[in-house]
């Protein structure tokens, strides 16, 4: 068995993806087979005694999609240039179609129409006009009707097949209605739906232009991720330093990372020592020690020290290649909430196709030729569900803008449809649940040395470091008036803390270990471990080689974290904490904010993995997150949810971004959804109300029995009416108030 992944082009909706999986998996010797359609790939494991490549692509192609081996950068570069493409076609289309609507609806309102074109003076030059402004918009949007016929003859037709149907018939019910106003009855003027034909094709381009733009962002993420490793790096080899590509490196180089530097290649720790921040692995805020023999890995950032190691390894081995690898295959195995407007048209469409062919039958023996043809073309003007095209992006759009005012960035439409269903709710904690920084805590002090000299040795030492609980140490020491001295002799220990004399007396700052490792006694072990077990982190002082004091540091939920948690447990919905960090810190923050189902220690494959499990209990999951981390669950999950002060790649990862720095935006966001779901329902509603009502009369069922015919203008407005309905009560969103 082997493993391929193909770059699809072509598809445009969920059935796309859906034929290409099915047509592939009925290969023999297809073990396994799965689309992305975020991303376009196909990703197929095969038996290469029974199927060949060759093969696979064959049967992708027969059913009208292009088929490559492109790589992820060369395929993303090229839906780059697809969703720049389709964004000119709507400006394109956008040209023609305002001049259009201006023409056809101009003269209705008293607005300026040049006599050679306005109908009063010259009814044909009117409707030829509209008939060449409305010929440029269909050839802007040739993709619908080459799709949307496609899909039709396939019997499986989607919302390509409504646009082409409906904006075909309008086209050719115009083309007829020209040629009848050139014979003389220029009465006929008023039943041209031209406008309808250039309004609908620039607004659905304008739908696919932000659908595509859409997709470009969940590949962002994977983009960012790979920004991760530095282009270059300084390797050994002979006893001689050369800077190489790190795409050159082989295994068991030897690497020389400096100060500051990224890591270009996982790898072992043979010379010197430093710390590295780890965060974008484990979501520890703090820096972690590397001795000879630590292992270190890719993307993670060199802090202090000087250090040589042995590749162990490269390519699609390294730990961030395999977050990588995951966020792809997260991306693309996001479900899919069916397009409901792909939904209606599957059994819409042929309903009205039928009816249509049918009354036109009928009629055609019942009245003459020129007869059954307008009825027929007035049954598929008058069911053309115009506005259906305009229900679901409208209140999206809409929701979209109420979102950004709340301050909450909606960058997937499908997020706000799966926010609704959402059961289960799983937290980061470093940087989500709390502020992400370390906070002092507790000052203690032995023999006879007080808290506000302790703080002085302390911070006149912590001046000149740049370690994250420096910070911390002299942010408190500034609340406490704390007078800070020259540091002399400063040296910073690399894993362990930091060295220096203050007042002529020696002050060592650092870990347990660091203690040790001076001989220096440690007392109250039984109170230090107690200390450990809540979750804070320990910074031992020493003076004159005798232990003098204790610093306690813990990262400080947010303000609004507990309210947040409640909210939604009040609403039913399952909560979960899902850490980098040790039990201890876990269950102290779980504790704190009543969180019942906790997981700690979990690495960022780990994550995904509690996410898959979680969604197959609850369903629907929603993943809130920060860090690099988190990429491969805010993915994975249904929903993806970064906070404010999010790294760049876990912002991209996510479909939600709450921009203000409040956690308790979170419920906003769901109750926007709420609102959302329910006004695309209601817009559904509103856009086949009026027109199926009026099918039965534009079938001609009232002719005979009292010489009712359904005047077209009846179904112009109809039309009308319909889509100003839908775009009203998307309106509403707006006025309503998020809780």
């Amino acid at each position: 068995m082997q493993s391929k992944t193909f770059t699809v082009t072509g598809m445009h909706c969920g059935a796309c993806s859906a034929r290409v999986e099915n047509v592939v998996r009925k290969l023999d010797g297809i073990k396994r087979a799965d689309v992305s359609l975020a991303l376009s790939r196909l990703e197929v494991t095969f038996d290469e005694k029974k199927v060949s490549e060759e093969m696979i692509a064959n049967a992708v192609k027969s059913l009208g999609f292009g088929i490559n081996f492109d790589s992820f950068k060369a395929a993303y570069e090229k839906r780059q240039k697809e969703a720049k493409r389709i964004f000119y076609k709507f400006i394109a289309s956008l040209i023609f179609a305002l001049p259009l609507f201006y023409i056809s609806m101009g003269h209705m309102v008293n607005l300026y129409i040049p006599d050679f074109i306005n109908p009063d003076f010259h009814p044909l030059n009117f409707a030829i006009a509209q008939l060449i402004l409305a010929s440029f918009c269909a050839i802007v949007g040739y993709k619908f009707y080459t799709n949307g016929f496609k899909n039709l003859f396939k019997l499986s037709p989607n919302m390509d097949s409504l646009v082409a149907i409906g904006t075909m018939s309008a086209y050719i019910y115009g083309i007829f209605v020209v040629f009848e106003i050139a014979k003389g009855n220029t009465h006929l003027i008023h039943n041209l739906y031209f406008e309808s034909v250039g309004v609908i094709i620039t607004l659905i381009l304008l739908g696919k232009s932000l659908e595509g733009r859409s997709k470009l962002k969940t590949n962002d993420a994977i983009k960012k991720l790979m920004e991760l490793t530095p282009d270059t790096a300084l390797i050994e080899r002979d006893g001689k330093s050369m800077t190489i590509k790190t795409s050159e490196i082989t295994k068991d180089d030897i690497v020389i990372i400096s100060p500051g530097e990224k890591i270009p290649v996982d790898g072992v720790v043979i010379f010197g020592s430093t710390t590295v921040d780890e965060s974008m692995l484990t979501g520890e805020s703090i820096s972690v020690s590397k001795t000879e023999g630590d292992k270190v890995f890719q993307g993670c950032i060199n802090r202090y020290g000087h250090i040589k190691i042995k590749v162990s390894e490269i390519g699609e081995e390294t730990v961030l290649s395999q977050i990588i690898k995951m966020v792809e295959k997260a991306s693309g195995s996001k479900p899919e909430i069916a397009h409901l407007a792909d939904k209606i048209a599957l059994v819409f469409v042929p309903c009205v196709i039928s009816i249509a062919l049918i009354t036109g039958i009928i009629w055609l023996f019942l009245k003459d030729f020129s007869f059954a043809v307008n009825m027929f073309i007035s049954v598929l003007v008058i069911a053309c569900p115009c506005a259906l095209g305009l229900a679901t992006p409208t209140a999206v759009i809409v929701a979209i803008g109420k979102g950004a005012d709340n301050g909450i960035l909606i960058k997937d439409s499908n997020a706000l449809q799966l926010l609704s269903k959402t059961k289960g709710f799983v937290f980061d904690k470093t940087g989500t649940l709390t502020i992400g920084e370390p906070f002092v805590t507790d000052v203690l002090t032995f023999g006879d040395i007080l808290e506000d000299e302790l703080l002085s040795y302390v911070a006149s030492c912590e001046s000149v470091s740049e370690h994250p609980l420096s910070e911390a140490v002299l942010n408190y020491s500034k609340e406490k008036n704390i007078k800070v001295i020259q540091a002399n002799d400063f040296e910073a220990i690399a894993g362990g803390g930091v060295k220096a004399k203050v007042n002529d007396k020696t002050v060592l700052i650092g870990t347990r270990k660091l203690m040790e490792d001076n001989n220096i006694k440690i007392l109250n072990e039984k109170e230090i471990d107690a200390f450990e077990k809540s979750g804070k982190t320990i910074m031992f002082v020493a003076i004159n080689n005798a232990l003098s004091g204790l610093i306690l540091a813990m990262d400080k939920i947010r303000d609004d974290a507990y309210n947040t948690i409640k909210s939604l447990k009040s609403h039913k919905k399952d909560v979960y904490l899902l850490t980098g960090d040790n039990k201890y810190v876990a269950k102290e923050t779980a504790k704190k904010l009543e969180i019942e189902n906790v997981f700690s220690s979990v690495l960022p494959n780990q994550k995904s993995d509690i996410i898959e499990k979680i969604q197959n209990e609850k369903g629907f999951v929603a993943m809130v997150g920060d860090g690099i981390n988190d990429s491969v669950a805010l993915s994975k999950a249904s929903v993806g949810i970064s906070v404010s002060g999010a790294t760049k790649i876990a912002m991209e990862a996510a479909d939600v971004v709450l921009m203000h720095d409040k956690l308790s935006d979170l419920t906003k966001a769901i109750d926007l959804s709420n609102i959302t779901i329910k006004n695309i329902k209601q817009n559904l509603f509103f856009a086949f109300i009026y027109n199926t009502i009026l099918i039965p009369l534009a079938a001609g069922v009232l002719y005979y029995p009292f010489g009712i015919v359904l005047n077209p203008m009846i179904a112009a407005a109809a039309m009308s009416l319909s889509s100003v309905s839908v775009v009203t009560n998307a309106l509403r969103i707006k006025a309503i108030k998020l809780h």
